[in-house]
């Protein structure tokens, strides 16, 4: 059985673990800082999904297998009951497990996602993403001008360029899976979570300049979700943890204590 990759802080101390997971096209190093600062007063995995970062590659990517890794990780590491954090795609992820989990999990946060479906929105960027030739982009700028041929924005283009590595014949590619992220892009994105509740204590938090959540998504979020708040950090869009690490570590924090 394939265990997802993490890196863990806090490892020995009390409470309640948090597992964190980061959104599509991310890995566990996005949410480094985060890690490191929540780390110091209980145990926290940063976590790769299966086809990103260093985790195993499938061609299987719905939902259901997210949170299937989740339970999988939580046995091999022995925790019984965590506190899950989600972002976009990984709040996918993280609802569909408490939702199916629900007695495994203490407190839910799910970070600039909802549970509805999604239109298809990243074909600018899988299109970006399949026209880089790695037989000829032989350096991460050459990797980057022909990004940002396609995508205008140069934070996102950067943010995408973190997912090249060198590999074993010194050739750049990328860590996530590109194949089975276009194959299966559909079946993650523009599906709701499975219909079901998850009646523990549940943290939505949005970024202010982001329309991933909007007012009309509460009713569903209350109806899946009936003990959930929605906050909203100033100042963020989509990249809330990144865009304004003060105020999104605070509510955080402030809710896990709670």
């Amino acid at each position: 059985m394939d265990i997802l990759h993490s890196k863990i802080y806090g490892q020995d101390l009390l409470g309640t673990p948090l597992l964190v997971f980061h959104g599509l096209f991310g890995m566990l190093n996005n949410w480094g800082s985060f890690g490191k600062e929540m780390g110091e007063f209980f145990p926290v995995h940063l976590i790769d999904l299966r086809n990103h970062g260093k985790s195993f590659h499938s061609p299987e990517m719905s939902h259901d297998h997210l949170a299937h890794d989740i339970l999988h990780y939580m046995e091999f590491h022995q925790l019984n009951k965590v506190n899950l954090l989600g972002h976009s795609l990984g709040g996918k992820a993280v609802m569909q497990f408490a939702i199916k989990y629900p007695i495994k999990v203490e407190k839910l946060i799910v970070v600039d996602i909802s549970p509805k479906a999604y239109p298809p929105h990243h074909q600018g960027i899988l299109k970006a993403l399949e026209s880089v030739d790695f037989k000829t982009a032989t350096s991460r700028q050459d990797v980057e001008e022909i990004l940002l041929a396609y995508i205008p924005e140069k934070s996102v283009v950067q943010f995408l360029a973190k997912n090249l590595y060198w590999t074993d014949d010194k050739k750049l590619n990328w860590r996530f899976n590109l194949k089975t992220l276009s194959e299966k892009y559909t079946e993650f994105v523009s599906n709701a979570v499975k219909f079901g509740v998850f009646s523990g204590e549940t943290l939505f938090v949005g970024g202010e300049k982001s329309n991933y959540i909007l007012p009309q998504d509460e009713f569903q979020i209350k109806q899946q979700f009936p003990n959930a708040s929605v906050v909203t950090i100033k100042n963020a869009g989509h990249w809330v943890q990144a865009e304004n690490s003060v105020d999104f570590n605070a509510a955080v924090l402030k809710f896990l204590k709670s």
